[in-house]
């Protein structure tokens, strides 16, 4: 499927979005941003609710299996009760990057804030890598399959290349 693209917002547009939301965009994001903005992705001007919504996806996605018996075991023994189970994972994910959203449930990390980061799909224990970059990712999800560079992803992100790779680690 070919990917539309409608222009790109104004960096004041992406300034304010970045502070409504209490995230910063990585430089290539930025500048892809500032050239077009997909259509299919998420509108950072009106789209509030849609936007929190999935901002609060990966905590709420790895709730969601934690409560339906998953767990990872760097957290350390599984709590008894789904207060503490909450408490651990938000904990966690607390010195985990952010995920920022881009279209449906793949995000690209806010940091480290350099070009380059890879782009997660991320449901819950269930993320895998999704494109080795922000172009890659087009590339794959919208575009021409033959432009997809094939091999490792390049940087590792804490917690969330953990989590695409290290399957063992969760039960």
């Amino acid at each position: 499927m070919m990917h539309s693209w409608s222009p790109g917002y104004t960096q004041a547009e992406l300034d304010a979005a970045q502070e409504r939301y209490c995230v910063r965009f990585p430089p290539d994001l930025v500048a892809l941003f500032l050239e077009r903005q997909p259509t299919l992705g998420y509108d950072w001007r009106v789209e509030d609710d849609r936007i929190r919504q999935m901002l609060a996806w990966p905590f709420e996605m790895l709730m969601f299996d934690v409560e339906h018996g998953s767990w990872w075991l760097d957290w350390g023994e599984r709590p008894a009760s789904a207060g503490e189970r909450r408490e651990v994972v938000s904990q966690f994910l607390g010195q985990a990057p952010a995920l920022i959203p881009l279209y449906s449930h793949r995000f690209i990390p806010e940091a480290p804030r350099l070009p380059g980061n890879p782009v997660f799909s991320m449901h819950g224990f269930d993320t895998i890598y999704y494109g080795s970059d922000i172009q890659n990712y087009f590339a794959r999800e919208f575009g021409d399959q033959r432009k997809i560079a094939v091999g490792k992803i390049g940087r590792r992100i804490p917690f969330w290349s953990d989590l695409a790779e290290d399957h063992d680690k969760w039960i």
